[in-house]
């Protein structure tokens, strides 16, 4: 496991556009100890009324930072770290892939999911949710906290 002051996981939202779902997956960072990092363009208000309505009465505990685009966020964490990509376009299933800790998960926006670019620049780490084909999509958050509760059991949880 990690030291206690580095976050076990790092957990990217690539321009994110609803608030509560933003509010759930920060939830889920806050009780396993991940960075939530918040890719701009961001499709709402940071102000504290909407960090209230979105239900983050804990944002204080949660370890986070926001960057102005996709090569700011890579500058800042590094290449040397293994980025995990989710998309329904991805070959492998999440619980297939080996997680490590420093992880970087990363989640496109709730309409249009990660950019094609990214997508097919990192196509082997490309990861999928099985679901039924008549299910389009998970909620993000929904789809986040799965992933992360599997990263973290293969880390061997969270103490």
């Amino acid at each position: 496991m990690p030291k206690l002051d580095e976050p076990s996981l790092h957990v990217v939202l690539h321009s994110p556009e609803i608030p509560p779902n933003t509010g759930n997956i920060g939830r889920t960072c806050v009780a396993v100890g991940a960075k939530l990092w918040l890719v701009k363009p961001i499709g709402y208000s940071l102000e504290d009324k909407y960090l209230r309505r979105a239900g983050l009465d804990y944002w204080q505990y949660l370890d986070f930072e926001i960057v102005e685009d996709w090569d700011h966020l890579l500058e800042k964490l590094g290449p040397d770290r293994n980025y995990w990509y989710l998309t329904k376009f991805g070959e492998k299933v999440f619980w297939d892939a080996e997680f490590n800790s420093q992880d970087v998960l990363v989640f496109g926006s709730e309409s249009k999911g990660l950019p094609e670019e990214i997508r097919t620049a990192n196509s082997d780490h490309c990861l999928r949710l099985p679901m039924r084909s008549e299910v389009r999509s998970l909620n993000l958050a929904s789809a986040a906290t799965a992933v992360i509760y599997e990263a973290m059991r293969q880390l061997g949880g969270v103490e």
